[in-house]
């Protein structure tokens, strides 16, 4: 080996620079999450008829119906208003977790993370 040890790899950084950048990122990424987990995100269908709210956790919240969409005749409808809500509701803190992880990670995929 040359003098001086081995400084190939990642640019000249060293292993205790990588480590300490790669935990300093962790606790980034953990406070990025931790704060997606407070926000709620409502979406509505129907016109407005049904308005669902989910937690960055992604658990439903809550669900309001206008008493003018529950028809005894139509149920299939205001089911389908419910799912659709909701699912919306669900795609935007999907959304915003994905898009509060890229600014961190420049873009990078490091699936499996949970976002």
């Amino acid at each position: 080996m040359a003098k001086g040890g081995y400084k190939g790899g990642f640019g000249g950084m060293n292993q205790a620079a990588m480590i300490k950048q790669a935990q300093k990122m962790q606790q980034e990424m953990l406070r990025v999450q931790q704060e997606m987990e407070q926000k709620n995100y409502s979406a509505a269908s129907g016109g407005g008829m049904v308005r669902a709210t989910v937690s960055g956790k992604r658990e439903l919240v809550s669900l309001e119906i206008k008493p003018e969409a529950v028809d005894p005749e139509d149920v299939e409808m205001l089911q389908d208003m419910i799912v659709a809500a909701v699912n919306e509701a669900l795609r935007t803190a999907e959304n915003d977790a994905s898009a509060g992880m890229s600014k961190l990670t420049g873009g990078l995929n490091l699936g499996g993370l949970g976002f």
